[in-house]
């Protein structure tokens, strides 16, 4: 896997993937930045997101449950100190569906976060990260 990184000004950033997607990475104005994209640790912590939430979809589609929305909240914690790990993330996951398998949902979430997500795997290597869900009938 490959990315670049084009400096704009200041501590602004284009970031753009092997794939041809582009993102602007921006700080905070106490430390020059204008605001005008996501802080890079966002970043990390979507792409976490990004990563399980595909899984968790993946594994539902295949187990024939009538998935027909998803959302993922997300909450971190980083430590005070440089470096700034991140020390505690939750993932609560919120699944819409038609008669969907309460047991299939947690096996879906438990197999991501313990074998298929590489992202929470490695993030897991400095944070406590946690799961729960909702599931909500379609109506």
């Amino acid at each position: 896997m490959k990315a670049r990184l084009k400096w704009v000004q200041d501590v602004m950033w284009v970031a753009e993937s092997e794939t041809g997607h582009a993102v602007v990475m921006d700080g905070a104005p106490e430390i020059g930045g204008r605001n005008l994209g996501m802080r890079p640790m966002e970043m990390l912590l979507l792409g976490m997101g990004g990563c399980t939430a595909m899984d968790v979809i993946s594994i539902l589609k295949k187990s024939r449950e009538q998935v027909t929305d998803c959302e993922i909240q997300m909450e971190a914690k980083r430590a005070e100190d440089h470096p700034k790990v991140f020390t505690a993330i939750h993932v609560h996951f919120i699944v819409t569906g038609k008669a969907l398998k309460e047991a299939t949902v947690k096996r879906a979430i438990d197999l991501s976060a313990e074998k298929y997500c590489s992202a929470s795997i490695m993030l897991g290597k400095t944070a406590s990260i946690t799961h729960d869900y909702e599931i909500r009938e379609e109506s």
